[in-house]
């Protein structure tokens, strides 16, 4: 109200022009924005590379709103079969060093998975970021031929979770990782066990050499509420395009677990603090357009907050604190 002079816009007003909003034009100031932390060299490398990550996310659900751009499906209750109607969509960031930048995201479409929307941002981020990422890193959802022939045309590497025991190169990769002995590395309570291999053409539709690797984690933790000393063990395993001599194996390592990023620093973010689910007009072009917005106000606030507060200030307070100072 201080800076506008006057009442805040009532949400009935918000949801009216966010319908009528061109989208492209929110992508052109994402991109705007990113094109002068670049050029102010405030993107930092994350592991020698420059990292796009992508993950999808259901953000709304209802039983009684739909759109034209809402998704349905069948939900059985002990009352019968409903239809639910929700919505989906994928974003993709960069993985910076200091702070993750978000580039675009993309809303799934009626009788259309994950994957084909996925694609379909891609193509749109390969065109407008040519040149903004090297290595992109997703789950095991885009461990799919079509998604890596599409970087690959465009010389980008590739990193995917491998969790299909299904898979010939799953069961290939198993075979041969049970007849090398893993690599040990120790991190104070952690336990590392590596197997990295390379030259894998068990997966035929891809017809190139894929390279996979293997890490058994073992943690040993306290339990809060006994005392008592347990160790977790997790299995991670990756398939990838880079070479052993293009990344390191812990820099595989590093980047396969970086994608965790979009969801606990972005997406659980945008959620829990800044009300991304919340539906202010059940339109799908305003739907977007909030996303796009909010991605917007989340690059000005992460950028204004590592490019000018001193690390000692930031250390000592939570970003709420800051988004508090500055409302």
């Amino acid at each position: 109200r201080r800076w506008l002079g006057r009442a805040l816009p009532s949400a009935d007003t918000i949801g009216r022009v966010f319908c009528q909003v061109v989208l492209v034009s929110i992508r052109s100031l994402l991109h705007h924005l990113y094109s002068r932390l670049k050029r102010n060299k405030a993107l930092k490398k994350t592991h020698g590379f420059q990292v796009l990550i992508l993950d999808g996310h259901e953000h709304t659900s209802s039983y009684l709103r739909c759109c034209s751009g809402c998704l349905r499906r069948t939900i059985h209750t002990r009352e019968g079969d409903r239809i639910q109607y929700y919505h989906r969509n994928v974003l993709a960031m960069l993985s910076g060093r200091d702070f993750p930048v978000l580039l675009d995201v993309e809303e799934q479409k009626r009788k259309e998975n994950e994957v084909s929307c996925a694609l379909r941002l891609c193509e749109r981020i390969l065109k407008d970021y040519p040149r903004a990422f090297s290595v992109v890193v997703a789950d095991g959802l885009y461990l799919k031929a079509p998604f890596f022939k599409l970087f690959l045309r465009h010389g980008k590497h590739i990193i995917a979770v491998l969790k299909d025991e299904r898979r010939d190169l799953m069961e290939d990769a198993r075979g041969l990782f049970q007849q090398e002995k893993p690599l040990i590395q120790i991190e104070g309570n952690l336990k590392r066990q590596i197997w990295d291999m390379e030259g894998f053409t068990s997966w035929q539709s891809l017809k190139r050499e894929i390279r996979v690797v293997r890490c058994v984690e073992t943690r040993t933790i306290r339990r809060q509420r006994t005392g008592e000393i347990e160790e977790e063990t997790s299995e991670w395993i990756w398939a990838t395009t880079l070479s052993q001599k293009e990344a390191s194996t812990e820099a595989i390592i590093h980047l396969g677990h970086d994608r965790w990023l979009i969801e606990n620093k972005v997406i659980n973010e945008m959620v829990t603090y800044w009300h991304a689910d919340h539906v202010y007009h059940h339109h799908p072009t305003a739907i977007v357009a909030f996303w796009l917005t909010l991605m917007l106000v989340l690059n000005l606030f992460r950028a204004f907050l590592y490019l000018n507060i001193k690390p000692e200030w930031r250390s000592k307070h939570t970003q709420i604190y800051f988004a508090m100072l500055i409302s």
